[in-house]
């Protein structure tokens, strides 16, 4: 098991080298996205964190403001623009997110920030997700990040809530470096991100781990 002071330690001295090695990508970024985005460079969301409490998340932007006539946003596969999809398959526009990390709203791994209006509809179990800091990467996004059920995602995330420790998140960190190379989960059958939440009952109610998730480790 982590010792906070400890993953904190980690978190700001591995988030630390990740900006400063990310930077020769990440600063040509800014400036093709201020260009292809008429100025607007980043996205700014409240997401729930630790104990879900709020935090800013930043990500680059990947998607256009266009709404519908009654002013509703056009979904997210209409929204997204082409250079926003290249962001997106090569995980690029989660980069700004290790700001985060060295301000502390998420750890290099944890369950991923979910929206604020999903919180009133997760059951008991399912907001034991929010026991522990949330992460850049998670042991859900190793095991097929949006491609897999809610439950699934809820499963992996308990499964990690009750097993966090160094050596998992070293592992969880090295599987996250082979998904990204290879582009995997990044969205859903029938969307270009992941499927709305509708909640637990609609998810599939249970109240803890269903075997979903392989081990890491061995006794």
């Amino acid at each position: 098991m982590h010792s906070y002071g400890f993953k904190r330690t980690f978190d700001l001295l591995a988030g630390t080298l990740l900006l400063a090695a990310t930077a020769v990508v990440t600063v040509p970024s800014v400036l093709l996205l201020a260009v292809a985005n008429r100025g607007k460079v980043f996205f700014v969301q409240q997401r729930p964190g630790y104990l879900g409490r709020p935090l800013w998340l930043i990500k680059f932007r990947t998607m256009t403001d266009a709404r519908d006539a009654t002013g509703r946003p056009l979904p997210d596969g209409q929204r997204l623009t082409k250079l926003g999809k290249w962001f997106r398959r090569t995980s690029l526009d989660e980069l700004p997110q290790l700001i985060n990390v060295l301000r502390g709203d998420l750890s290099l791994v944890g369950p991923r920030p979910l929206l604020m209006e999903y919180l009133p509809l997760y059951s008991p179990a399912q907001a034991r997700r929010h026991a522990v800091k949330p992460g850049l990467t998670g042991w859900a996004q190793v095991n097929g990040r949006n491609a897999i059920s809610w439950s699934a995602r809820f499963d992996c995330d308990l499964w990690y809530v009750d097993r966090v420790s160094f050596r998992v998140d070293v592992q969880i960190l090295w599987l996250t470096v082979g998904n990204v190379l290879r582009a995997r989960g990044i969205h859903s059958a029938g969307s270009v991100t992941m499927e709305k939440f509708e909640g637990a009952a609609a998810s599939g109610q249970w109240a803890g781990s269903n075997g979903y998730s392989r081990e890491l480790l061995t006794d």
